[in-house]
């Protein structure tokens, strides 16, 4: 074994995701699956929807409600991963969850899905949990392994609703909260009205917002989020 499940490590997020503060929106019936999931040994499930939708902080919030019950359990972010780790999935057939983000960035790949087959077939021999998640519906994953793709069809699968701009207004004011900064309603507005209104962009705007706001001492104002917004755009075209 490469380490204890239990053990933080640095696939985890930075900051606390639980389903406290995650902002359902019309996602409240996946949402009320996932955790019902979380009761039933052996459960699995397939979970897809595009960036931003959500899906990283539904896994590591299933994770920390796991491990609030006396549970192991882990989060595999494969965009945080190198090529070759498919080796960390040995030993974790020992978790009682195991949430496997970004699986479409391995679909395909031998050695992953061989890893990620075995590891499965572990898993469901102890009743252990598993979660999928993945920005392409199962159908379209371009699995190679047929029995993994069997696998992957077996159980529950879910799909991320996009978020209202209301929703995405609450997303923000969490997000500023957590980094700390005071961030002003109409600043808010102004920055879904005048950006891709993709969340991960917004929240990268916000991130940058705090570090203006922290170098100049200014307060968050719309000029400076209009400033931010232009900056953005413009490396965005270079």
């Amino acid at each position: 074994m490469l380490f204890s499940p239990q053990m933080p490590l640095q696939l985890e997020p930075t900051r606390e995701q639980s389903f406290e503060n995650f902002v359902p929106g019309p996602n409240e019936p996946a949402v009320a699956s996932l955790q019902a999931a979380l009761a039933e040994p052996g459960s699995q499930v397939y979970l897809t929807g595009p960036p931003g939708s959500g899906k990283s902080h539904l896994l590591n919030a299933l994770c920390l409600a796991a491990r609030r019950q006396g549970l192991t359990a882990f989060y595999a972010g494969l965009a945080t991963l190198p090529g070759d780790a498919h080796g960390l999935l040995d030993g974790l057939e020992e978790l009682d969850l195991l949430c496997v983000d970004d699986m479409q960035l391995v679909a395909g790949d031998p050695a992953w899905e061989t890893a990620l087959f075995h590891c499965i077939n572990r898993l469901r021999e102890r009743q252990g949990r598993w979660v999928v998640a993945s920005q392409v519906r199962l159908r379209a994953l371009p699995v190679a392994l047929p029995d993994l793709a069997s696998r992957l069809q077996w159980g529950l699968r879910l799909a991320m609703q996009p978020l209202a701009d209301e929703d995405k207004l609450r997303v923000l004011e969490q997000h500023a909260m957590a980094l700390g900064i005071d961030l002003p309603d109409e600043v808010c507005r102004y920055l879904i009205r005048r950006s891709s209104r993709h969340m991960l962009e917004l929240t990268r705007l916000l991130e940058r917002l705090q570090h203006a706001a922290f170098v100049s001492k200014r307060r968050i104002t719309v000029p400076m989020a209009r400033e931010i917004i232009a900056d953005h755009e413009e490396e965005g075209a270079l």
